[in-house]
This record gives C-alpha cells, sequence and structure tokens, in this order.
C-alpha cells in the first residue's frame, strides 16, 4: 500500500510540474499576443473611435500583465490576471465612460427600452439610417430602462448594464459549479492550473470578452447566460438550465442554437424528461419575449430583427467583416439567397450530427455548439469578427466548469445515463 501510495504521490507531482512547465511557457506569451492584438486593434481602428481608445489602453494593460506573469513562479496566477482585466478593462471603461464614447449598440439598446415603454414595441416602425434599426430580441429593451428611468447619467447607461448582466451570469455559473464552496479551494491529487476566481479573471481579460465589455457590446450578457445555461446542464439541473437559456434567447438570435444542443445533452444524461424541461423553459420563455412585440407591430419586427441583421434590407448593416458571407454577398450574383442558403445547409448539417452522433456531456455539447456558431458567423453576409466571443468562451468556458464541479454529485434525477457520461 505504501509502495502504491508513494507511486501515485510520484505521479501526481509529476503531472503537477508538467502543468506548471506548460503553464510558465503560455500564459504570459499569451498577454504578449493579446497586447499586440490590442495595439493593431488600436492603430487600424478610425482615430477618435472607443475601438482605438480601448486598443491602445489594453495594449499597455496587456504588455504590463505579461511582465507580471514573466516573473511569477506559478503559471497562470491571480496577479497577472488582475493587472489585465484592470488595464483592458477597468480603465479603457472609465476612461471612455468619462468622456461620453460608447458602442453605437448602447444607444440603439437605450431607445429600445423608450419605443417599448412608449408605443410596446421596441423596434422603430420605419427605421432608415443604421441607428435606426434594432436588431436584437425585446428581451434586450430591459438592459436600456435604467436610462429610460432616470436620464443620462453614468450609472444608467446600458453599457454598465451589460457588463453587470454578463458579470452576473458568470458568478451564478461559478456558484452552480461549486455548490457555494470556496471555488478557489484545491482538491487532493487534482493538480488545477486556473481555478475559481482567477479563471473568472482570466475570461474577462480575453480580448474577445474585455472588449465589448468595455465599449458596450451585447453579446457579453448573452455568452454569460448561455455559459450559466452550461453550468446548470454541467450539474444535470434541465429545468434552470432551459430557464437561463431561455433568457439569453430572449435577447439575441445567437442563443437560439444552443436550444436544441443542450437538450439533446439532458437528453442523453437525463432522459426524455429532462429534455422536455429543458426545452419547455427555454421556448417558454423565449416566445413569451418575442411573440408580444412581434404582434404589436409584425412589419418593424421582420424589418428589423429579421431582413437587417441578415443584411436583406434595404440599408445595409454596419455589422460587416470581410469574411466569406459577406465576400460571397458582395460578389456572386444574388449572393445573399447564397449565404443564406448555406447558413441553413450548415444548420441542418449540425441538426443532423446532433441525431447521428449526440453530444454526451456539456464539454461535448458547446463544442457542436461553437462549430455550429463559427458556420453561421463565417457564412453571414452581415457579420462582426466580434462575434468570435461565442465560439471561443464556448471552447474555452465549459472545460474550466468540468475542473470546477469535478468530484461534485450531479443533480440527475430524472434516470441520468451513468454510462453514457462516462464515455463523454
Amino acid at each position: 500500500m505504501s509502495t502504491a501510495f508513494r507511486a501515485q504521490e510520484s505521479g501526481i507531482a509529476t503531472v503537477t510540474g508538467e502543468s506548471s512547465r506548460v503553464g510558465r511557457r503560455w500564459d504570459w506569451p499569451l498577454l504578449v499576443v493579446c497586447a499586440v492584438s490590442g495595439l493593431v486593434v488600436g492603430l487600424l481602428s478610425p482615430a477618435d473611435t472607443s475601438q482605438e481608445a480601448w486598443g491602445l489602453a489594453a495594449s499597455l494593460g496587456y504588455g504590463c500583465a505579461a511582465l507580471v506573469a514573466a516573473r511569477s513562479s506559478a503559471p497562470w496566477a491571480p496577479a497577472p490576471a488582475v493587472v489585465a482585466v484592470v488595464g483592458a478593462v477597468v480603465v479603457p471603461l472609465l476612461y471612455l465612460t468619462v468622456i461620453s464614447k460608447e458602442q453605437m449598440e448602447v444607444g440603439v439598446v437605450e431607445r429600445a427600452a423608450d419605443l417599448l415603454f412608449a408605443s410596446g414595441s421596441p423596434y422603430h416602425p420605419t427605421p432608415h439610417v443604421v441607428r435606426d434599426f434594432n436588431p436584437y430580441l425585446p428581451g434586450m429593451a430591459l438592459f436600456g430602462i435604467p436610462h429610460m428611468l432616470f436620464g443620462d447619467i453614468p450609472f444608467t447607461s446600458a453599457r454598465l448594464w451589460f457588463l453587470v448582466g454578463f458579470l452576473a451570469a458568470v458568478a451564478g455559473a461559478i456558484r452552480v459549479l461549486t455548490d457555494g464552496r470556496d471555488a478557489d479551494a484545491g482538491r487532493v491529487g487534482i493538480p488545477r492550473a486556473v481555478t475559481g476566481r482567477a479563471g473568472v479573471l482570466w475570461l474577462i481579460a480575453c480580448p474577445v470578452v474585455a472588449l465589448p465589455l468595455t465599449i458596450g457590446g451585447v453579446d457579453p450578457p448573452v455568452i454569460g447566460l448561455m455559459c450559466l445555461a452550461l453550468a446548470f446542464t454541467q450539474r444535470g439541473d434541465a429545468g434552470r438550465a432551459g430557464l437561463a437559456l431561455g433568457a439569453a434567447a430572449a435577447l439575441k438570435w445567437t442563443a437560439w442554437p444552443a436550444i436544441p444542443v443542450l437538450v439533446v445533452v439532458l437528453a442523453v444524461r437525463g432522459g426524455r424528461r429532462a429534455a422536455v424541461e429543458c426545452a419547455g423553459g427555454a421556448v417558454g420563455i423565449a416566445l413569451l419575449a418575442v411573440l408580444p412585440a412581434a404582434l404589436v407591430d409584425s412589419s418593424a419586427f421582420y424589418r428589423n430583427v429579421v431582413l437587417y441583421p441578415l443584411g436583406l434590407g434595404p440599408t445595409a448593416s454596419s455589422a460587416q467583416s470581410p469574411l466569406l458571407g459577406h465576400l460571397i454577398a458582395a460578389l456572386v450574383p444574388h449572393g445573399e439567397a447564397v449565404t443564406v442558403a448555406l447558413i441553413a445547409l450548415s444548420a441542418a448539417g449540425v441538426g443532423l450530427s446532433l441525431l447521428i452522433r449526440p453530444p454526451r456531456s456539456a464539454v461535448a455539447g458547446a463544442d457542436r455548439l461553437a462549430l455550429g456558431l463559427i458556420l453561421a458567423i463565417v457564412l453571414s453576409p452581415a457579420t462582426r469578427i466580434g462575434y468570435a466571443i461565442y465560439p471561443i468562451v464556448l471552447l474555452a468556458w465549459p472545460r474550466f466548469a468540468a475542473d470546477l464541479s469535478t468530484g461534485l454529485p450531479n443533480r440527475q434525477p430524472h434516470g441520468t445515463d451513468q454510462a453514457a457520461d462516462q464515455r463523454a
């Protein structure tokens, strides 16, 4: 027994040593890459824009974080993550707030709240210019309510409430995964390079997250709620997974592909009842949020939420990047119809894969969802590089979540397929 214990202890030490060597090799070099990326964004962005200000400030923050990480003996330590968050989020956010510079989406959401309470619909009935359009689902208008109620002061900006929504969702996900225990407490025999609050800091410091959090992008609260839904899925709580997913689906179309994916995961892990419970909650909340606004002014809903995001309306969407879908729409005859057909085919392919080879864990489901969203982003005629927040977070977060919840019992009362879970 003692020999076996010493061998196990030696193996753990070896794994830990290898983890440390890998960590020292990758944490500060990745921060250097982040610094270069921030500088590129700052230099290539139009002058006097929020993107320019973020890029120049963030490059300095990431550079300082890289120096701290290089001098740290522990890989992926909290200290460089704190420096990166301060330099890439806190400082540029405060600066942009003081000078009242923000992404156009902030004003769109704040106006949507005004329209919702004035007419019952958050959509401009006759949009003509880009600023008139609201491509988001009605739930997004909730972030503009503080501005509607209290006027134009810093603490009512929708940008701040996007940040609050994201942080609240991620904090809730951490609590779900850890059952309220200390998220930074290590487990004997299991080396963990990035844990608990430190892991959240590294997530926030990631440029595709830090940039929209700072300039007022609408995607962070959506992906935050998707992370919360994945956390409930990881723990086997189908009902709450459906509620979190429905809340995300009430904000933006980008959350809707997650519904069939997580329903399939829960069907494999918990049976038909778990799948129905999740689907009912998600679809119910989403429809409860969308249908009233769609019925009040169906024409405005169609122009704003369907045609404009796809780049099929008379006014070109401002969300344009030189990806495949945009190039097809610009260079190929009837290119818009071609891109829509390609998106439909890719969605059908991912859907078919769910039936042929269903994902058996939250990690596998998130990977499948990330693949589908990557295809949609690349093929959409109106998209932004910033939409990369979805696949990147979906690829990283569930692995972090699986590590946090290791050793905790799953709450799966409806006939969990333990063998399937082990095979995943």
